[in-house]
């Protein structure tokens, strides 16, 4: 008998979604390849990466260089704010206090994303949502820098994305755990969810203003995750252990992977467990 086709999600939530990396290198432990892979904001940018043909050791490494010294951090996201000409300065729409998730990509990770989606080894879709008309929109071809830069767009952090007169934001508002959208003949879904709950200051009584605007997206992020479990739950739930972390947590990249890997054990025993009552039935 086969191997199972597995169908992988991967969630937005931040930083937080730093964790989805463990999960794909105890995929890698298991010699196990995706049939297709969905993401959402973060989960987009991790699973391009992947699709792309990076394992998650090479993902976790590369993170750690990139994130893992703040001066780094702080000489990358200057180049990012530097226009590439006056123009772009003083151009219409130009929005001072947010970044271009385009500029971002092509600073951060522009050596080791690919271009397009013809270059992927795995089936990917990314997730963003239409402003405008207030629904969800689903790239599989194309740009796959214009389609993650869409997906990673939150609210207040960048500015919103227009790509063939559409304005786009972050796929997290419409679908934040996007396993209902991958294709129909996936024998096993996993689904990793990052979004976490809003964290109780330890010394206010009231979240800041910023805090009040993150918080407010995970409850909404929260709320349609629940509603789409129980309609249609996936068949492994995976939930890492970051709650202590905000969204925009990325200097404390290796704290996260840290604490998140005990999930490459448990991953690995439980979707042995499912493959094999998968083989039997």
């Amino acid at each position: 008998m086969s191997t199972p086709k597995i169908g992988l999600a991967l969630g937005g939530g931040g930083a937080r979604g730093l964790s989805h990396i463990v999960v794909l290198q105890a995929l890698d432990d298991m010699g196990l390849t995706p049939h297709a892979i969905t993401g959402t904001s973060i989960g987009a940018l991790v699973g391009a990466g992947y699709a792309g043909g990076m394992s998650g050791d090479q993902l976790e490494a590369y993170t750690l260089e990139t994130l893992g010294e703040w001066k780094k951090v702080l000489g990358k996201l200057v180049e990012v704010s530097m226009p590439k000409r006056f123009a772009d300065l003083l151009g219409a729409g130009s929005t001072f206090g947010q970044f271009n998730s385009k500029r971002v990509l092509e600073v951060f990770v522009g050596e080791v994303l690919k271009n397009d989606f013809s270059e992927l080894s795995i089936p990917f879709q990314a997730i963003a949502a239409d402003y405008y008309k207030a629904e969800e929109v689903r790239f599989s071809k194309g740009s796959l820098v214009d389609a993650v830069a869409a997906s990673i767009a939150i609210p207040f952090v960048f500015k919103p994305v227009h790509l063939n007169d559409t304005v786009l934001i972050d796929g997290g508002v419409v679908n934040p755990l996007p396993f209902d959208v991958l294709p129909d003949d996936c024998d096993i879904v996993i689904a990793v969810d990052v979004v976490g709950t809003p964290r109780k200051p330890e010394k206010r009584k009231s979240p800041s203003a910023t805090e009040s605007v993150f918080g407010a997206t995970q409850i909404l992020m929260q709320t349609i995750s629940q509603e789409k479990l129980k309609m249609r739950p996936p068949d492994l739930s995976i939930f890492p252990n970051i709650k202590q972390y905000q969204v925009l947590d990325f200097l404390k990249a290796r704290e996260i992977l840290e604490d998140s890997a005990g999930l490459r054990e448990e991953v690995k025993v439980e979707l042995d467990r499912k493959i094999e009552n998968y083989l039997i039935s």
